[in-house]
């Protein structure tokens, strides 16, 4: 069934020049142009790889701190007992919590962007993992957020750290910020998971590495950037 896009999209759409790769400025700038929505959209960029992602030496993930931030305010979750809970509520977690915090999951509870937890909570975190993994939510030492330096965890968390990761079609989809962001920083922000992306190419892989690559806001047009510039 082909999707049918109203005319605000459309109208928009036609301000993209069909086969152009823009320079990341331009890209950017575009963006903010087309947007309408009534709410300050997030803008991602997307990155196609060419990368078999059946191979685990193939796949990416992990996390990085915006230069600039993601314009959310997450809500911070932490998995810690004793010395190391007051150590992430005096870093500004929002709950902390051990057996009770799985309890709550259990229950239902899912009001929160990112979870932390320390090593010696794991084996009680895995009773939640069914339900935090796919939501990309579990506790992941490749992302920071298993660790014992829970200040340094809850302080990137909310300080804009992104996590990414390749699905199985060896995409990589990461949010950069708002339409609200200045053109310099929205450009900082993608440059910075670029450049990430970039250096974390498989020794595997061989020929070109990154396919495509393209950024959009909520409901706006993608826009195809020029990889050579990036």
């Amino acid at each position: 069934m082909t999707k049918k896009h109203g005319k605000k999209y459309i109208e928009a759409l036609s301000k993209v020049e069909a086969e152009k790769n823009y320079a990341l400025n331009d890209a950017v700038s575009l963006i903010k142009e087309m947007d309408y929505a009534k709410f300050d959209a997030s803008v991602e960029v997307v990155f196609n790889l060419n990368v078999d992602t059946r191979q685990a030496d193939q796949q990416l993930r992990g996390a990085i701190v915006l230069p600039n931030g993601t314009g959310k305010d997450k809500k911070v979750i932490v998995f810690a007992q004793g010395d190391k809970a007051k150590e992430a509520e005096a870093a500004g977690a929002d709950v902390v919590g051990a057996a009770d915090l799985v309890a709550q999951i259990q229950g239902g509870w899912l009001d929160f962007d990112t979870a932390i937890a320390t090593p010696d909570m794991m084996a009680q975190v895995g009773r939640v993992a069914r339900i935090l993994g796919p939501k990309g939510m579990m506790p992941n030492p490749k992302t920071g957020t298993v660790t014992m330096d829970v200040t340094k965890a809850v302080s990137d968390a909310k300080g804009g750290q992104v996590t990414y990761r390749t699905d199985r079609d060896g995409n990589v989809a990461v949010p950069v910020g708002r339409v609200s962001f200045d053109v310099a920083k929205l450009t900082e922000n993608v440059q910075t998971i670029a450049n990430t992306v970039l250096k974390s190419r498989p020794a595997a892989v061989k020929g070109a590495y990154v396919q495509h690559a393209s950024i959009s806001s909520t409901f706006g047009p993608a826009v195809a950037l020029d990889l050579n510039a990036l």
